[in-house]
């Protein structure tokens, strides 16, 4: 159901080391990566592809742009440049942020990505109202589509949060251009209280880039990201396989780029838990069945 797929990593599964702890839930690893060390790790796990998020990176001069586009063609990896974190477009309020995504189309097309993940906002933008929320995001698309368009840079809206899958889906169609998309993430929307099977059922024909996220539960608020931490691929409550059928269904031969972000505080450390969910993805791939993998113990779920 992998096959014709490709296998990566988002960098945000390193946002701890580049700086960004959600303290109190997360602690200070006291190290830091640089984007050469995310690389250098990538090419250690035989990848195909990365996504590198845009907001890690101190430099976006043309200078150290070119050093990574030429790592990037040196180790053969594929690429998704991923723009908007923590807030995006702030769900179409905020016109800087819009300028600023369309100078990273073009930045996109020069490093050489033909899909660039955007966001449009998260939980804490949202407008109640999605006709009012719609219009605003469509307003900013205007702007931006004629040149994803010049580019040949297909914009993917994350569901980040914000957005329900029947939104998000109203969003794309309304559009109706080839160069807007969907980047699914497979288990965020599973923190608006939506099954991510069916989230990815309504999403699929739209999909040009992929968040590989299991998610499981533990005792607090639901309404809190600490209740639903993050676990490696095929440990938690997210059908990963079901997902990836509908996803190949659908004809998807893009990037699935495993991501995660607040993890559990028993599941295994970053370097630890990519390794683990790029071998699940690699052994799906091969055609063997659905990798067997012990789920904890993870208290409070099992």
């Amino acid at each position: 159901m992998v096959r014709g797929m490709q296998i990566g990593v988002d960098s945000y599964c390193f946002h701890r080391f580049f700086g960004e702890i959600n303290s109190p839930m997360q602690d200070d690893p006291g190290i830091r990566m640089s984007v050469w060390d995310f690389l250098d790790f990538a090419a250690g796990l035989n990848l195909d592809g990365v996504s590198i998020e845009t907001a890690f990176l101190p430099d976006h001069d043309e200078t150290a742009l070119r050093r990574i586009r030429d790592r990037l063609d040196e180790l053969g990896l594929a690429l998704v440049w991923a723009w908007g974190h923590p807030r995006g477009l702030r769900s179409g309020t905020d016109g800087e942020a819009a300028d600023d995504l369309h100078r990273h189309i073009q930045i996109a097309r020069f490093m050489g990505a033909d899909v660039m993940r955007i966001v449009a906002g998260d939980r804490h933008t949202r407008i109640q109202d999605w006709s009012q929320h719609k219009q605003a995001l469509l307003r900013q698309l205007s702007r931006l589509l004629p040149e994803a368009e010049r580019q040949g840079v297909v914009l993917a809206v994350e569901n980040h949060k914000d957005l329900l899958a029947r939104e998000l889906r109203d969003l794309i169609t309304t559009v109706d251009s080839p160069f807007l998309g969907v980047c699914l993430d497979t288990g965020n929307n599973l923190r608006l209280f939506e099954d991510p099977v069916a989230v990815a059922r309504q999403l699929a024909p739209w999909v040009r880039a992929v968040h590989m996220k299991d998610i499981t539960v533990q005792p607090g608020n639901p309404h809190e990201t600490r209740f639903w931490p993050t676990v490696p691929l095929g440990t938690g409550l997210v059908n990963i396989t079901a997902i990836l059928g509908m996803l190949a269904d659908a004809g998807f031969s893009g990037l699935l780029a495993v991501e995660t972000d607040y993890l559990h505080p028993r599941a295994p450390r970053e370097h630890e838990a990519v390794r683990a969910s790029v071998d699940y993805l690699r052994a799906l791939r091969s055609g063997d069945p659905a990798p067997v993998v012990s789920p904890g113990p993870y208290p409070g779920v099992w």
